[in-house]
């Protein structure tokens, strides 16, 4: 897309919390913070994830990462360093690492919670009538792509009931550029045998606003698409900041 749509392990076996354990000798977990992980982990239990701040939702997972440390400030750290839960578990395995008390192996593994929840996520999707549960492409897309630090297109095929046929990246280009190829857009549609598509893409920046070539590049692909039967449901931009549907803004 040009300027920001263009058509055309652990260190090989250590042993878990052998990473934290450089940062600060392990210590025994004191009876005060025995008693604190207990009374946090029955607050949840009674009263689910809304009780918890979100430092101490991150400690109970936390718990789980770094077994012999007082987790509550490397939480708060975590938060200090990232700004906001979904930064923290987005954040790249070395950015993670060098917050004190977490280490490779316990970054990896935060990565890892969020791969698990992206593949939650993608599989809710699948299994229903797109359209139906737009919140949840919503979500999925902003979990797979808000956080990258380069700009992908993504199309979500669908067929004559709005289910999902397939949801692939076409493209991965650089921090505010993607190349996108209408033709291949619709070639690919094709061959899925999809009767419409939705275009996503991310804004590295965090602004999901839409440049005139993301709108140019749009309406392209929709001439392209329409005397063959498919047509364009929607493109949605999203960033950290949130998302922007063109077919909201009547672009499309």
């Amino acid at each position: 897309m040009p300027r920001r749509a263009t058509t055309a392990g652990n260190g090989g076996g250590d042993l878990p919390g052998l990473a934290e354990a450089s940062v600060r000798p392990a210590k025994p977990i004191e009876a005060e913070h025995a008693g604190h992980r207990d009374r946090l982990r029955e607050r949840f239990a009674e009263a689910g994830a809304g009780a918890l701040a979100d430092y101490e939702l991150l400690e109970l997972l936390l718990f789980r990462l770094i077994p012999r440390r007082d987790t509550k400030p490397i939480a708060k750290a975590l938060l200090a360093r990232f700004g906001s839960l979904s930064e923290v578990v987005n954040a790249p395995v070395a950015r993670l690492a060098e917050v004190p008390g977490m280490g490779e192996s316990s970054a990896l593994d935060l990565r890892i919670v969020a791969a698990v929840n992206e593949r939650a996520m993608r599989s809710a999707i699948r299994s229903r009538e797109v359209l139906s549960s737009w919140s949840a492409v919503i979500d999925y897309c902003t979990a797979a792509m808000a956080h990258q630090t380069r700009e992908e297109f993504r199309i979500l095929f669908l067929d004559r009931k709005n289910g999902l046929i397939a949801d692939e990246v076409q493209q991965v280009g650089t921090v505010d550029h993607t190349p996108v190829y209408p033709r291949e857009v619709v070639r690919r549609a094709l061959e899925l045998a999809a009767t419409a598509i939705i275009l996503v893409h991310n804004h590295p920046s965090g602004d999901p606003t839409p440049s005139r070539a993301d709108i140019e590049m749009t309406k392209t692909i929709a001439e392209t698409a329409k005397p063959l039967g498919i047509s364009i449901h929607d493109h949605v931009i999203v960033g950290r900041s949130g998302h922007v549907s063109l077919k909201g803004l009547r672009l499309i």
